[in-house]
């Protein structure tokens, strides 16, 4: 069954699997703003591909400015979301080639819990905390975003530790946390900007700030203040021009056939051009008239081929060709004591080849093949 509305998402909380509800999405959706001319957005694992379709349909696309992009390990849940993203895979976001630094919106709602419990092994250890796949999956897509690219993360507040914690406030400034409307899986919104860390970075103020706040509401000492209703002020999304590599490593059938039957139609397009190049005939005729020395060389070379007729009306198919060789010589000198030492010397020459087929109508040599060295 597919989801239409994410208010029927409830039904559908398994395998770590927790879609934002529609309250939040609407207040999220409100946050959000663009004014340029093209960007794309991502959903590394787009679910069901609601959210990210609700958040493209609110920016303005009227020329085709918004490409949505998604990623779902699902099968079913994946094949929804091509119905609704200009984009999707249906695999691993691990097997996926992405260009770094190809979206301007980065939108996150990963699966919730620790990795080790994953019987597919889906993310490592963390040997400096908890390994969850919130972790997991913000190490492996904040660095698709574009510097000044916009961060929608929604997560469990209490998996803000300090690790995590010291990450956002690393990667991201404009900071700010706030409190899921929907209560029933504790979930914050963090919303960043994307921006080059310089060294001084870790000991700006801001920095320290977003940090502290960011570790207080983890650890539930502070209550971040609700997502407002009309939305907070709207974080802007930056231009993308080019998308560079959005493709997986492993393709199913069904999907190869999906991805063939479309415009990307592979290498078969460029099929003849690619293989078939060594096989033409045609060669691209000289600028000029070349000597009879010249001549001798390029068809020696392989370069003139074809049929070959004489006044007389001798008719021959030639090709040539030219093979490497070795020329063997050996000298003799005087040693002491009446002794005689041999050097032998080997070097590589070019034989040029020229086969000719003779194909004279009424000849006596008709289908024999000549070799001329």
């Amino acid at each position: 069954m597919a989801l239409i509305f994410p208010r029927l998402a409830r039904n559908f909380v398994k395998n770590g699997y927790y879609p934002t509800d529609s309250v939040t999405l609407g207040r999220i959706v409100d946050s959000l703003k663009f004014t340029g001319r093209k960007t794309r957005i991502l959903d590394p694992c787009c679910g069901e591909g609601s959210a990210l379709a609700a958040i493209q349909k609110s920016l303005p696309d009227d020329q085709g400015q918004v490409e949505s992009y998604g990623v779902e390990y699902d099968r079913e849940r994946a094949w929804h979301s091509k119905q609704w993203l200009n984009h999707c895979i249906h695999g691993d976001i691990h097997d996926c080639l992405i260009s770094a630094r190809s979206f301007g919106l980065l939108y996150l709602n990963p699966p919730y819990g620790d990795t080790v419990s994953d019987q597919a092994n889906y993310g490592s250890q963390d040997n400096r905390g908890r390994s969850r796949f919130e972790k997991v999956f913000y190490r492996e897509t904040h660095g698709l975003l574009q510097f000044g690219g916009v961060m929608v993360l929604v997560i469990p507040f209490y998996t803000l530790d300090k690790e995590l914690s010291s990450w956002i406030a690393t990667h991201f400034h404009e900071v700010q946390v706030f409190m899921a409307p929907e209560q029933a899986f504790k979930q914050c919104v963090v919303f960043g900007v994307k921006h080059r860390v310089t060294s001084d970075w870790g000991a700006s103020a801001e920095f320290k700030q977003t940090r502290k706040t960011l570790i207080e509401v983890g650890a539930g000492d502070v209550l971040a203040t609700e997502l407002p209703a009309s939305g907070v002020e709207a974080y802007e999304i930056p231009e993308v021009d080019a998308i560079g590599r959005f493709e997986t490593v492993h393709l199913d059938g069904t999907q190869l056939t999906d991805t063939l039957g479309c415009q990307q139609s592979g290498l078969w397009r460029d099929f003849d051009r690619l293989f078939c190049s060594s096989l033409s005939l045609e060669h691209k005729r000289p600028l000029c008239d070349v000597s009879n020395w010249h001549l001798a060389l390029l068809l020696a070379a392989g370069q003139i081929s074809g049929v070959v007729r004489n006044p007389s009306g001798r008719t021959l198919v030639v090709r040539g060709d030219t093979y490497k060789d070795k020329r063997v010589t050996t000298t003799t000198e005087p040693g002491p004591r009446n002794t005689q030492s041999t050097t032998i010397t080997k070097t590589d020459i070019f034989v040029p080849v020229i086969r000719a087929v003779d194909m004279t109508p009424g000849s006596p040599d008709f289908g024999n093949v000549f070799v001329i060295k």
